[in-house]
C-alpha cells in the first residue's frame, strides 16, 4: 500500500494547540523542537485509527498520538497510513517520527525498532452476533465458520491450537468479515479485542454484535520509534504516564470503546526502556 508523502494532502494534517512556541529542528531524529511531527497510524480500524470520508481521524490510537505529540511540544501532527507490514520500514527509513498503530511489542519487532510504553493491553478475542449464545469458548468454533483477514496470526492461533475443525474464512479486511458476520455467512470474527470493540462500537452496528470475552493472547500495544533513540523513548514514556495520571487514558478508552461494553484491562505499567 502506498504511503502518503509529507504534505500530500491537507486532510492528513491535524493541528494541536500549544501553550508554548516551538522552534525548527530535525524531525527525522524524533526531536521535540520542531513544529510538526509525522506519526504513523492505521486508517482502517474503527475505534483504533480511522480516516473518515471527510478526511478526519478518529480512534484510541489517534487520541494517544495527539496527546503525546502535544506533550512533546509539537503544534502540528501529520498522520501517515502505517500498514502492518510496513511499520518497521517506515520507522527505519525516517518516514515517520513514531508509530501508534495497534503495534504489539514483541522480540522480533524489537530487533528492528524500539518501543515506548506499553499503553494498552489487548487480548485476542471473538466477536459474534448478539443473539448467538452457542459460542462461549474457542473450542465451540469447531465446525463453525471463523473469519479473519488473510495471513492473520489470530486466525491461525485458533485453527492450529484451539479449534482445528473450524472452517476458516480469510478475507481481505476486517470490514468484509463484519459484513459476513452480520449477514450470517460466518459465525465469528477473531482479532484483538480492542479492534473488535472498535468495530462493534460503530453506530451502524449498535446492538448487533458482542465480544465473547476470551483472553486467547496478550497484546501489549507500544509506540514504535527508531532504534537507539533513547531520548525520544524517555519523553514518550513520560507522556504516556501523564496520560494515565491526569485521566486522559480513561477518557480515551470510554470514548472509543465504551459503546461495545469493552471490558478493558487497566492501563499497563510502562516498561520499555527501563
Amino acid at each position: 500500500m502506498k504511503v502518503l508523502k509529507a504534505g500530500a494532502a491537507a486532510a492528513t494534517v491535524v493541528a494541536l494547540a500549544l501553550t508554548a512556541t516551538a522552534c525548527g529542528g530535525d524531525s527525522d531524529k524524533g526531536s521535540d523542537d520542531g513544529k510538526k511531527v509525522v506519526v504513523g497510524i492505521k486508517f482502517d480500524q474503527p475505534g483504533i485509527g480511522l480516516k473518515t470520508p471527510d478526511g478526519k481521524f478518529t480512534g484510541f490510537d489517534v487520541d494517544v498520538a495527539n496527546y503525546v505529540a502535544k506533550k512533546l511540544g509539537y503544534d502540528e501532527v501529520e498522520f501517515k497510513q502505517a500498514p502492518s507490514a510496513q511499520r518497521e520500514a517506515m520507522i527505519q527509513n525516517g518516514d515517520v517520527n513514531f508509530i501508534v498503530a495497534s503495534y504489539s511489542i514483541n522480540d522480533k519487532r524489537k530487533a528492528k525498532v524500539d518501543f515506548a510504553g506499553p499503553y494498552l493491553l489487548a487480548h485476542q478475542d471473538l466477536l459474534v452476533r448478539a443473539d448467538d449464545n452457542s459460542i462461549k469458548k474457542a473450542e465451540d468454533l469447531n465446525n463453525k465458520k471463523l473469519c479473519s483477514v488473510t495471513g492473520s496470526t489470530s486466525a491461525q492461533n485458533v485453527k492450529e491450537k484451539l479449534a482445528p475443525k473450524a472452517d476458516l474464512q480469510q478475507l481481505g479486511g476486517y470490514s468484509e468479515c463484519i459484513t459476513s458476520l452480520e449477514n450470517g455467512s460466518v459465525d465469528a470474527l477473531t482479532t484483538d479485542d480492542s479492534i473488535l470493540a472498535g468495530y462493534a462500537a460503530q453506530p451502524q452496528f449498535k446492538g448487533k454484535f458482542k465480544l465473547v470475552g476470551l483472553k486467547l493472547s496478550d497484546e501489549h500495544y507500544g509506540i514504535g520509534l527508531k532504534k537507539g533513540d533513547k531520548e525520544l523513548q524517555t519523553k514518550i514514556n513520560a507522556a504516556l504516564q501523564d496520560m494515565v495520571k491526569d485521566g486522559s487514558w480513561d477518557k480515551f478508552v470510554k470514548a472509543n470503546f465504551g459503546p461495545a461494553n469493552y471490558k478493558n484491562e487497566p492501563a499497563p505499567q510502562v516498561t520499555e526502556g527501563s
